[in-house]
């Protein structure tokens, strides 16, 4: 289907602002993909966050012009989709890693974080990134460890005290 030259600067203007903005990016190929699947795909990429586009590589090229993610370029062939992520870096290899575990056809291209390419061997490292919120929690309880064991420590010598005074009581009873 052809597409007029207005719609494609439209589709370059909507995925360059995504692309301005993203984390990261996972490009993958996804013949032999049906509908239902696809569908499916896209249902879990809105629920997780993840911007997910059926792109020309030619429109493609255009749009992350100027980007961080530039270096996607060289690995545009064939039938591409892009995942993007503002909010959470892992989430587009997350979601794209979960759909090829159950489609076979569905392969993973390649990745791009911070400006740099990886390999789609690496999609593991991309998918284990905490989110926001597990990293918050890493953190806390990172920061609270030393304040915990200062307060068991602390706890513990009044309960030290109180023991020995009641085995030294014991001790005199049954001496008695």
């Amino acid at each position: 289907m052809a597409i007029n030259i207005e719609d494609k600067k439209q589709i370059v203007s909507e995925v360059n602002k995504a692309a301005s903005g993203a984390l990261s990016a996972v490009l993958a190929d996804y013949r032999g993909v049906d509908v239902a699947d696809m569908t499916a795909l896209r249902k879990n990429a809105r629920e997780n966050k993840v911007y997910l586009r059926v792109v020309r590589n030619t429109l493609l090229k255009k749009a992350v012009a100027g980007t961080e993610l530039e270096c996607i370029r060289e690995v545009l062939t064939g039938p591409t989709i892009l995942a993007l992520s503002q909010e959470d870096p892992g989430a587009p290899a997350r979601v794209l890693k979960d759909f090829a575990k159950e489609n076979d056809e569905f392969e993973i291209k390649a990745l791009s974080i911070g400006g740099k390419l990886m390999e789609a061997a690496q999609i593991d490292v991309l998918a284990k990134l905490p989110t926001l919120d597990q990293a918050r929690s890493i953190l806390m309880s990172v920061v609270l460890a030393p304040v915990t064991k200062l307060a068991r420590t602390m706890n513990e010598v009044p309960s030290k005290v109180t023991r020995t005074v009641a085995a030294v009581r014991d001790q005199k009873q049954e001496a008695a």
